[in-house]
This record gives structure tokens, C-alpha cells and sequence, in this order.
């Protein structure tokens, strides 16, 4: 009775932990997300206001108004110029959908469907006759698919320009926010730091240590390993004369976040339906630039990634999967990432959590 009675206890004191964590990051975060961005910001930015304060005698606030102001400029610098373009390729990408299905997609689809025919045509008429209603749907899916494609990225569109007003007015609060908590960061960080008991003061101690030593070195050496990918896809394709290298090279570049697939749960499906339609030159473009991108990959991560999340693949897969069910994108990476910190905070004996 004393077991179960300690199991209600420590599930009942567990839930509420999660239905509060829940709540907090379903409905106060996004909230909250301007002023949340321009903490982290200000984070990132305390080392380059400190030196910029040490070298040139200035003072803690004109230090962090400049640095502040050469940041979000260089931000805005960047967003514009490759925004453009990124804008441009996807509105060109999405126009030309019906195009290429009529030209790549149908014709390998009615190719699989004859060759299975061909097969089956000694065999029973009732699998041919299935078959053939099978393949008809399926072609009729596709069309459809195809064409409610422009319907949503005209919702889509009006959906951003209705969200304009809303998203300027978070662009305003988040850079307001960041030049004050910058010019009063040893302040504001100290008065929350004394609200916090001795352990609290412990634990957060502990996750910030995790997140800035670890994790956040995990994180920046991923990005690097992404961009570097971008590079090399963008390259390629290019060389291979891929139409719209550089949106797709981007958008492989994201899929590689994904642990397990990576780069290759696109590089190869590709290669081989190009493959499957004759074009062997291409074919084999594709895959001798998914083989030098593995290869590079393989030199490159273990010197730029000190430690990783310490997940295994098929939990870090359900916890993304639950998390995108809960959070959407913000679940996609903060499942795995709270995950991760909790095994940390259990291997230091702050918490106990797992045996």
C-alpha cells in the first residue's frame, strides 16, 4: 500500500510538472516570444559588449546600444538579401508544380504501373483488374494533390499578409526589448537570480552550464555542418544544371536535421526515380554528390561536434514525433533537447528522474 501510495504521489507530482510545462510553452511563450528572442540575443551578445566595453573604455550602455545596433543591422542585411531570393525561387517553384508532374512525376508513375501490368498480365485478371483501379486512383490522387497546391499557397500568402500587422508590432517589441534588457542585463539577471532558493539556484546553475557548455555547442556545430551542406548541394546541383538548386539545396540542408534519414531520405529516393526513368547521367550525379556529401560529413562531425544530445536515434525520432504532435516545431527540437537535459541533470545527481 505504501508503494502505491508513493507512485500516486510522484506520478500525481510529475504531471502537474509536465501540464505545467505544457501550458507554459502552448500559451505563454509564444506569448511571451518577443521578449523571450531578445534574452537569448542579449545572451549571445553579453561577450561581444563586454570586449567592446574593455578595449574601448566605453561605457556597460553605449557598448550594448552599439552592439545591439550592428547586430539587428546585420540581420536585417542578411534577411533582405537572401529572403529575396528564397521568396523568388519558392513563388517560381510553386508555378512550375504542375509542370514538372506532368513531365517527371506522371510519366514515372504510369511507367511503374505498365511494367507491374506487363507482369501480371500472365497471372490472375482480378490482380490486373485491381490493380488497374488502384493505379487510376492513385493518378487521380496525385491530380488532385497537384492542383489544390496553388489554392494553398494563395491561403498561405493571405494568411502572411493578415499576419503582417501583428508580426511588425513583435519585430518592434523584440528589438525595443532587446537594447533595454542589453543596456540593464547584470541587473535584471541578478534580481532573478535572488528570487530563486538555494537549490532552484543549483539546478539553474546546472541547465545553464548544460545549454551554454554543451548543448549549445552541439546545436552551433550542426548549423555549421548544415551550411557547409547547403554549399556543397548548392554546387552540385548547379553543376548537375537542377533547376532552382539553391531553394532545393536549402531545403535538403533543413531534412538533414533529422536523425537516421539525413540528407540520403532524399538524395536517394531521388537518384533512383531518375534512374528508373533512363536519365543515368543524372542519376549518378546525384548520387556521387550524396557520396561526397556523407564523405565530408563523416570527417567533419566528429571535430566540430564535442558531445551530442546522448540520445539514442529511436528515442530522439519519438520525442520529435511526440513533440511536433504537442508543440508543433517548437516540440520538434524541445522534446529531444528537454530529454537530453534531463539525462544530464540525472548523470550529475541533481535530479532522479531515470535508473
Amino acid at each position: 500500500m505504501e508503494k502505491r501510495k508513493s507512485f500516486l504521489i510522484n506520478f500525481a507530482y510529475y504531471a502537474v510538472i509536465f501540464a505545467a510545462v505544457y501550458v507554459l510553452l502552448k500559451y505563454a511563450v509564444p506569448i511571451l516570444m518577443p521578449f523571450v528572442i531578445a534574452c537569448v540575443v542579449v545572451f549571445l551578445l553579453k561577450k561581444p559588449i563586454q570586449l567592446l566595453t574593455n578595449v574601448f573604455r566605453l561605457p556597460w550602455k553605449i557598448s550594448a546600444i552599439l552592439t545591439v545596433l550592428v547586430f539587428y543591422g546585420i540581420v536585417a542585411v542578411l534577411i533582405s538579401m537572401f529572403g529575396i531570393r528564397v521568396i523568388a525561387g519558392i513563388t517560381a517553384l510553386v508555378g512550375s508544380v504542375p509542370q514538372i508532374y506532368e513531365e517527371q512525376i506522371l510519366p514515372v508513375v504510369n511507367d511503374i504501373f505498365s511494367n507491374m501490368e506487363t507482369i501480371l498480365q500472365d497471372m490472375d485478371p482480378d490482380l490486373l483488374t485491381a490493380l488497374y483501379d488502384v493505379s487510376k486512383q492513385i493518378l487521380q490522387l496525385m491530380g488532385q494533390m497537384v492542383s489544390s497546391i496553388s489554392v494553398r499557397t494563395m491561403a498561405l500568402a493571405s494568411d502572411i499578409v493578415s499576419s503582417l500587422p501583428g508580426t511588425i508590432i513583435n519585430l518592434v517589441l523584440l528589438i525595443i526589448s532587446t537594447f533595454f534588457i542589453a543596456i540593464d542585463y547584470e541587473k535584471l539577471t541578478g534580481f532573478c537570480m535572488r528570487q530563486l532558493n538555494e537549490k532552484a539556484r543549483t539546478i539553474f546553475i546546472q541547465v545553464k552550464e548544460y545549454v551554454v557548455g554543451t548543448l549549445w555547442v552541439c546545436i552551433r556545430s550542426y548549423m555549421i555542418i548544415m551550411f557547409i551542406t547547403f554549399v556543397e548541394l548548392s554546387i552540385g546541383l548547379k553543376i548537375l544544371g537542377i533547376d532552382y538548386a539553391v531553394l532545393i539545396a536549402l531545403c535538403i540542408s533543413f531534412f538533414d536535421i533529422l536523425p537516421v534519414l539525413g540528407t540520403g531520405g532524399i538524395m536517394l529516393p531521388w537518384a533512383a526515380i531518375t534512374l528508373f526513368q533512363g536519365n543515368f547521367t543524372l542519376a549518378l550525379g546525384l548520387f556521387l554528390v550524396y557520396l561526397i556529401i556523407t564523405v565530408i560529413r563523416n570527417i567533419i562531425e566528429p571535430k566540430l561536434v564535442g558531445s551530442q544530445l546522448g540520445l539514442h536515434p529511436v528515442v530522439t525520432l519519438a520525442s520529435m514525433f511526440a513533440g511536433v504532435q504537442f508543440l508543433g516545431i517548437v516540440g520538434l527540437f524541445g522534446f529531444p533537447i528537454l530529454l537530453s537535459l534531463i539525462r544530464y541533470l540525472d548523470r550529475h545527481g541533481v535530479t532522479k528522474v531515470f535508473k
